[in-house]
């Protein structure tokens, strides 16, 4: 059928996701144009069942979203009333989805046009640029997006049941998340296998002139320093307290120092989470803001590109605009050819880079229009993007050898030589950059020393816990889920109790390595990083029409579901596991207190459920204060819900700790032990009592409290 040409006084609907969005696409556009939200799916899988018809070449069995029946009609309405409909969802494997389910729900309720127009910003020239070439869905991406809901069903829907009957109600399982959760306790279990071994470090003071600076010993007796205890450490000083200090080496090194790429999802998660502190969620809440649209002044501005994308590729218009502004602003950091980036192995491309839409809009012009987040987060990303197409920087390294006896100590120390891209770099600069000065030193010059030493105590470190900088690296490294998928990964893990934060740190729960532990020995070649990051090869291949979704997934299902069954009739039912008996009684009833899990972690419950419906913090340690008979739990402050530890005596009994007791005892002093971190110790044990040195950490102030507790 001919395509109607499109006039510009007809009627044109164009459907996006968010209204956000659709105000900053309305204003764009003008009279003539109705720009609505569809607010997501309007119409996906019911959440009660399966809804996969396995007997017909497993065709998923769609419905319209409840809640979205009033809203689906008022957009068949607008359609009636238009010429044309262009629908304008994300361009992802979800917005086509999207896309399509409307197409469907659309066409035979008006007689409009019906088109798919896509865009990777939200800026006038980009919009109507999609507007004037609109096109068709794209069916080999619905399919890809089909077989992915079509696969976690089936994962999802026979391995949450039999996690109900064999652990506990309520719980789920997840092709992706089951992955993540494995990672997860895996390293959990390497934090806890961990040894420390005790080493010590040794620095001195020398001078020249009024300069003073401080070189660490690198070797003794022409062999590597390393020092394992204190009285090593004094003998060396003994030994070299007076001798004279002889420059022996001073070296100077040049390094080129080359921008980084800009932004995909999970560099700028990464980059987030490590420089602001955000998380995931929080990273793609703002980055999803500052791509709908922003007021600056009298516009509504889309002010990055989108935010979902494995790609690092960059459109001319975007070169254009930021080989312009440095020109302007920086000409001499201007290269003679734009500095392309390589696509990495298996991005899908669909994108450009997070970049900003308009290099004009620096961080400071816009500031006062953006929220503090929202301000951290563009400024990076306008950073990184402006940055990677700018000249390269040079330091300088001056590295300075010193004799002391039989002892030597080495300092360096590193300056910008040519600033280069760093001229655009502020809330991304690193601390490594410039490291200080050193005065000018000659090789075989005798040097003044105070014989100031600093001998340091270190333990050495495990692995360290996964972050949400951490364990997004790792999914993108193993090719484990999208960069639509990791922040709701890691939502899920905390949402269900399966993984909780402490210090930033992603600590699996009893819970979660239990569900880990059933899951990894029954389903070994489901719950793996090799099997995961296999799918999303093939989802690829759907996505290229290279083969059918259906056929991937009988290939799949078969021998899944044989072993599922063997699962099913063999695994031993550990429900009530996690329960446990305690010499505790209900206050209420009598009745002896059990030890439950919950969504939120472990709580006392009365055994005499359902008749009595008492519960309980859980005691985590007897209260140190002496004449207290009272034990300490955890706590939430009014307002935020701050998380506290405090004693079950109050307000008789003041004592607060803003630090988890561990269920272990100071062998010197009786009171309880808790895990502490920094950032220079990582993790360590300390005892909570200021006054006992058990375990304390050198620099360690106690976060022990006596007060009235008023916001309890």
């Amino acid at each position: 059928m001919a395509t109607k040409k499109k006039s510009v006084s007809e009627p044109t609907l164009v459907i996006v996701e968010s209204p956000a969005k659709a105000t900053t696409i309305e204003k764009y556009l003008g009279p003539g144009f109705t720009v609505k939200a569809s607010m997501g799916h309007l119409i996906d899988l019911p959440k009660s069942r399966m809804a996969v018809n396995i007997e017909d070449n497993f065709q998923p069995e769609y419905i319209t979203v409840r809640g979205r029946a009033k809203l689906l009609k008022e957009l068949q309405k607008d359609a009636k009333k238009s010429a044309h409909v262009l629908l304008a969802s994300d361009n992802d494997r979800e917005g086509e989805a999207i896309a399509w389910h409307l197409n469907n729900a659309l066409k035979d309720k008006t007689n409009a046009d019906i088109k798919r127009i896509v865009f990777n910003e939200i800026t006038p020239p980009a919009i109507k640029e999609a507007v004037k070439h609109p096109g068709e869905i794209d069916e080999n991406k619905v399919n890809a997006q089909k077989a992915r809901r079509v696969l976690d069903r089936l994962v999802g829907y026979n391995l949450s049941p039999l996690l109900w009957e064999k652990v506990k109600n309520g719980l789920s399982a997840g092709r992706v998340q089951s992955v993540a959760l494995r990672l997860i306790c895996e390293r959990e279990k390497e934090v806890e296998d961990f040894i420390p071994e005790e080493y010590w470090t040794l620095e001195a003071t020398f001078s020249k002139g009024k300069s003073n600076f401080n070189a660490q010993l690198v070797q003794y007796k022409g062999e590597k320093a390393e020092l394992k205890n204190e009285a090593e450490v004094n003998r060396i000083i003994e030994e070299i307290k007076n001798s004279a200090c002889i420059v022996s080496d001073v070296k100077v090194s040049e390094k080129t120092v080359r921008p980084k790429a800009p932004f995909t999802t999970s560099k700028l998660q990464q980059a987030a989470a490590n420089r602001l502190g955000f998380t995931s969620r929080k990273t793609m809440q703002i980055a999803q803001q500052l791509y709908e649209g922003v007021q600056v002044g009298k516009s509504y501005v889309g002010l990055i590109t989108y935010m979902r994308t494995d790609s690092v590729r960059i459109s001319k218009t975007a070169l254009d605009d930021v080989r312009a502004w440095i020109g302007k602003n920086y000409p001499n950091e201007l290269p003679a050819e734009p500095i392309l980036y390589a696509v990495g192995k298996g991005a899908q491309d669909a994108h450009e880079c997070i970049r900003p839409t308009y290099c004009q809009y620096t961080p400071d012009s816009v500031k006062e229009y953006l929220s503090r987040d929202q301000l951290k987060l563009y400024t990076i990303i306008w950073e990184r993007f402006v940055s990677c197409q700018m000249g390269n920087a040079k330091t300088a390294t001056t590295s300075v050898d010193i004799l002391a006896g039989d002892a030597l100590f080495r300092v360096s120390a590193s300056k910008l030589i040519e600033k280069g891209f760093y001229q655009v770099i502020r809330l991304l600069s690193s601390k490594e950059d410039i490291t200080g000065n050193l005065p000018a030193l000659k090789k075989g010059e005798e040097l003044s020393s105070s014989h100031s030493f600093y001998p340091e105590q270190h333990f050495t470190q495990g692995p360290a816990r996964y972050t949400d900088a951490s364990i997004v690296k790792t999914l993108e490294e193993k090719g484990i889920g999208r960069p639509s998928t990791y922040a709701p990964i890691i939502s899920v893990l905390l949402d269900r109790y399966y993984v909780t934060r402490s210090n930033k740190q992603l600590v699996p729960t009893l819970l979660g390595r239990t569900i880990c532990k059933i899951l990894v020995e029954a389903f070994p070649d489901v719950i793996n990083e090799h099997f995961t990051a296999d799918i999303e090869n093939k989802l690829d291949e759907v996505e290229q029409n290279k083969i059918v979704w259906n056929t991937m997934i009988a290939d799949f299902y078969g021998p899944f579901k044989k072993r599922v069954d063997e699962v099913e009739s063999t695994q031993k039912s550990v429900k009530g596991f996690l329960d446990e008996s305690t010499d505790k009684v209900c206050d209420l009833c009598g009745k002896p207190m059990l030890k439950k899990l919950g969504r939120f972690g472990y709580f006392l419950a009365c055994s005499g459920f359902p008749e009595c419906h008492n519960t309980k913090s859980i005691p985590l340690a007897k209260c140190p204060v002496e004449g207290c008979d009272g034990e300490i739990v955890a706590r939430k402050t009014k307002g935020r819900g701050k998380e506290f530890y405090g004693c079950t005596n109050y307000p008789k009994c003041n004592f607060i700790s803003h630090f988890k007791p561990i269920d272990q005892y100071c062998p010197k002093c009786g009171w309880f032990l808790v895990e502490k971190f920094d950032k220079k110790n990582g993790n360590y044990k300390s005892c909570i009592n200021p006054n006992c040195d058990y375990l304390h950490s050198a620099d360690d102030t106690s976060d022990l409290e006596i007060d009235a507790g008023e916001n309890v």
